[in-house]
């Protein structure tokens, strides 16, 4: 069918067609403004996967819930959670498995914002603000050939260097040459595997990119050629904002080529990032991106191993939007769209980015395979950068929900990726850290990356049994690296991911569908995770049909992850150089082994191979797994057959209990990773990082104080309607202190003041302060009023508490911006709705963008979120005296509502002050 473009079906190449399945016919709608929505409805008991980077579950198959529903939009999306709709990264995909175990995919052929709403049951829904065509994959008998079949459309990862899926060790930052030396030269001393280290952004002259500071790192050149010695690459970070300063060449040689987006009346356009004042590059453009491209390829001449793209969403600071306006200028290229504005192409702004830099290393040095690393991108990246997945928390929460993130990402074709192992943001505690390298060493992508200012998160930095379980973590991965280099060439030349939902295993088990603490590495291979409160060994896991027996490399340890062997002897390796490209002109060996029981005699042998490289002469070591970690072993010479005599049924059963007795003793002796709360020397370890619950009446909220005093949650009980949800900056309550995005020296954690349960009729409340830096505090008193329970309060002020001699008793000028964003369940059923004070009826739908009211059209006082299809308004009322200006932003099914005080000096006298209610109402 066709609907505003084309809807097409997609079956080339792809085996085992499954060709008794209906034919599925996409429902089209298209709205006279030029929205279309596009509606497929599958079968009962189908299960959905994949649209892209997204937090939440893995099965994506819902009702009413606001994690199965996903906005493409990337979006600097630091400190995430799983009701984040939008991160980094889009990719507008559903892969869905029917009851009979068949899948089928559907794209979305659209690089706009687009809403993937999965809370229908067996119902894939999306709708964009253009048209778009809609590409369904399928059906196939099984998930496999529906990722085979989308790789013929969107290409393959690249095949990566063997070296880059070793360990890699990071930080934001490792500010010196000689910092960087020393903790490479410390996993050396301590035996612990690390094949690589990066480096951020302060290794740049004032974050200038192809800099170097000429202190902390006076000869990089020295400083490479000492890693490469030690058997360590190196990656360095580059963004794409360019300071604009005359006299820095990059920025010069960009001016004169002309390479700049451009606001709309044509002059560059300017945002702030690290730098300070930026101008960007307009990777749209082949122009720009060969710009780009003989600049990367300049600045691997001192010996850059990889190239790390972050900041491409493309992030800009002080911004609501924490972008560039979508008025914005690109000067595409014919063949990708031309010129549009800035929301055509937001979206393949850092795959474009990764394409040019992907091309640089190529042009540098053409015999290496390039090693690239983008935080933003859209699907099809995979062919030039892998990815991970963003700025994480270092909790609980986070370690278990990189596992589904990692799956999600490949059953979108995006093979390589991983979570920063330990989380970004804070400081883990010793077994956090352990248990999320147990699992992040046997991700696709294995680096460990934590924030400026937290304490070390190298593998050492949390004592001696922490160290214990990294090091037995990092060899496992080590000793399955050739393991893993094999499932990248089958990624690489089937898209197939490497890691995959154990549902993999068998399709037609529904209880698999929904097991996100295992994964699968290969189709023999079951990698299960530990809980928070559990060792894996301590709970049986669900595994899929047929025999499979736990096995290690005798590192079994109560906080590493436990690995499932499917009983099945046969197993594929592919070898090459390990870099360049000889191996697409033959130049690999591709080995089948299978191993036969004939009587009692194994025989192991090679079923066939492919490939002209010339194989090793090597031993083999031959085990056979009798169950319960037993095993028999035979010496052999690979290319030779092998025999392998079995011993009898009671000798076999007598293997297995000596060895289940010898294991459940060594278990016993062995010294877990402690349980301690904060590691020792954290800041602000005083501050509650449990959310505090304020109930009363109709709402029930959860305000976190150690990450900001944000109001995480502000559930109304009556409506069962989750208004407000966030972690840390993202879709929650908050306040910035002045009129930039945030402000220096603020320290983003409120200390609990006072705090009031409800009790013999007092009101429910809780205030907080946040010192801002100035002499300046924060303060938020939220209350659920005990005379009326429909409604929360929240009262906000800027106090000088010390003043500078000389001030005449005031700090700085600041003003307050009270910054909340509202969760949408129906997003394009929502208007802001309000009077203003010259008596104008205003109604803002989310077509209008951005807007700002000031003076007389500010809000009288009141203005309502309105839901139309659920016919409830959330009402928020304040005193027009306090608020200079109303601003509302639409965003990826969310809209900010934000209010401002007029900018004045502060004195104890003169506070700031903004003091604002909510209550929810039915709609007439």
């Amino acid at each position: 069918m066709a609907c505003s473009g084309s809807t097409r079906r997609r079956r080339r190449e792809a085996p085992h067609d499954g060709a008794d399945m209906p034919a599925v016919v996409p429902v089209c709608e298209v709205a006279a403004g030029g929205s279309q929505k596009v509606v497929i409805k599958l079968p009962p008991g189908t299960s959905f996967y994949g649209t892209g980077e997204a937090s939440g579950p893995l099965e994506r198959t819902g009702k009413r819930m606001y994690f199965y529903q996903v906005f493409t939009w990337n979006t600097d999306a630091w400190g995430f959670g799983p009701g984040t709709t939008s991160l980094y990264q889009s990719h507008p995909w559903v892969l869905a498995v029917l009851p009979d175990g068949k899948a089928l995919g559907v794209l979305a052929d659209t690089t706009r914002r687009c809403e993937i709403d999965l809370r229908q049951e067996s119902t894939i829904k999306f709708s964009a603000l253009s048209a778009y065509p809609v590409i369904t994959f399928g059906p196939f008998n099984t998930p496999a050939d529906v990722m085979t079949s989308l790789s013929h459309a969107i290409g393959t990862v690249s095949m990566p260097p063997k070296w880059s899926l070793g360990y890699h060790q990071c930080r934001w930052s490792y500010d010196s040459s000689e910092k960087v030396l020393k903790v490479v030269r410390t996993f050396r001393e301590k035996d612990i595997p690390c094949d690589v280290v990066w480096m951020d952004i302060d290794y740049m002259d004032g974050f200038r990119c192809f800099t170097f500071d000429s202190i902390r790192f006076p000869d990089p050149i020295s400083m490479v050629d000492d890693l490469h010695s030690i058997g360590c690459k190196a990656i360095w970070m580059l963004d794409p904002g360019i300071k604009k300063e005359e006299g820095y060449f990059v920025y010069d040689s960009g001016s004169k080529s002309d390479v700049w987006i451009q606001k709309a009346d044509g002059s560059p356009f300017v945002g702030e990032v690290w730098p300070g004042d930026c101008v960007f590059p307009d990777y749209t453009s082949e122009k720009t991106r060969a710009w780009w491209a003989s600049l990367v390829k300049d600045f691997i001449s001192i010996g850059v191993d990889g190239i790390w793209n972050d900041m491409n969403e493309p992030a800009v600071f002080k911004t609501t939007t924490k972008t560039m306006p979508e008025s914005n200028i690109h000067r595409g290229d014919a063949d990708i769209g031309g010129v549009q504005n800035h929301s055509y192409y937001h979206n393949v702004y850092g795959m474009l980015m990764a394409r040019s830099t992907y091309k640089g290393m190529e042009m540098g040095n053409a015999a290496k395979r390039p090693f690239v690393l983008t935080r933003a991108g859209f699907i099809g990246s995979q062919r030039y950068a892998a990815t991970w997945t963003g700025d994480n928390l270092s909790n609980w929460e986070h370690l278990h929900m990189s596992l589904p993130m990692v799956l999600q990402l490949g059953l979108s074709g995006q093979p390589l990726s991983g979570p920063d192992i330990g989380g970004f943001a804070g400081n883990a505690t010793p077994k956090l850290f352990g248990r999320w390298m147990g699992v992040g060493a046997l991700f696709p992508f294995s680096r460990g990356h934590t924030e400026t200012g937290s304490i070390d998160h190298e593998p050492w930095s949390f004592g001696k049994e922490c160290e214990e379980v990294c090091r037995l973590a990092l060899l496992r991965r080590y000793r399955l690296l050739p393991h893993i280099y094999t499932l990248f060439y089958h990624s690489h030349t089937k898209g197939i991911p490497v890691a995959t939902p154990v549902f993999f295993a068998d399709t037609q088990d529904p209880e698999l569908r929904k097991v996100e603490t295992s994964f699968l590495l290969g189709p023999l291979l079951v990698c299960a995770s530990t809980l928070p409160n559990k060792g894996a060994h301590e709970y049986a896991h669900k595994l899929p049909k047929g025999i499979w027996l736990s096995f290690d490399f005798a590192d079994s340890h109560p906080d590493l992850p436990v690995l499932y062997l499917q009983g099945k002897a046969e197993g594929v390796l592919f070898e090459d150089a390990g870099d360049g490209y000889a191996f697409t002109q033959g130049d690999y060996l591709l080995t089948y082994y299978i191993a036969e029981l004939h009587s009692s005699v194994v025989t192991v042998k090679i079923l066939k191979s492919e490939g002209s490289w010339k194989r090793p002469k090597r031993n083999l070591k031959i085990n056979i797994l009798l169950g319960g970690g037993a095993m028999i072993s035979t010496d052999g010479v690979d290319g030779e057959v092998i025999h392998l005599t079995m011993p009898s049924e009671s000798v076999v059963s007598s293997l297995v209990a000596t060895s289940e007795f010898e294991h459940k003793k060594r278990m016993e002796m062995i010294q877990p990773i402690p349980d301690i709360e904060e590691p020792s020397g954290q800041e602000g370890a005083e501050l509650s990082k449990i959310p505090v619950d304020l109930k009363s009446g109709d709402w029930f909220l959860k305000i976190v104080p150690w990450i900001g005093g944000r109001i995480i949650s502000m559930a109304h009980i009556p409506s069962d309607s989750q208004w407000l949800h966030s972690r840390i900056e993202i879709n929650g309550y908050e306040e910035y202190s002045g009129a930039e995005y945030r402000s220096a020296g603020c320290t983003e954690e409120y200390k609990v003041i006072r705090r009031h349960l409800e009790q013999s009729g007092e009101e429910e409340s809780i205030c907080m302060e946040g010192d801002i830096g100035g002499g300046l505090v924060l303060q938020r008193q939220i209350s659920i009023l005990k005379d009326n329970p429909k409604i929360v309060q929240i009262d906000s002020s800027i106090q000088a508490r010390s003043v500078g001699a000389g001030s005449g008793g005031f700090s700085r000028l600041v003003c307050l911006r009270v910054h909340p964003t509202f969760t949408l369940l129906h997003p394009t059923e929502v208007v802001v709705a309000f009077t203003a004070i010259n008596g104008s009826k205003q109604e803002i739908s989310p077509e209008a963008g951005e807007i700002t009211f000031e003076g007389d059209l500010k809000p009288n006082g009141e203005w309502m979120l309105v839901d139309k299809c659920v016919g409830l308004s959330l009402v928020n009322r304040f005193n027009p005296r306090e608020v200079s200006k109303c601003f509302v932003h639409w965003g990826t099914g969310d809209v900010n509502m934000e209010l401002w005080s007029e900018e004045r000096p502060v004195s104890n006298e003169t506070p700031l002050r903004i003091c604002h209610q909510y209550e929810v109402q039915q709609t007439t």
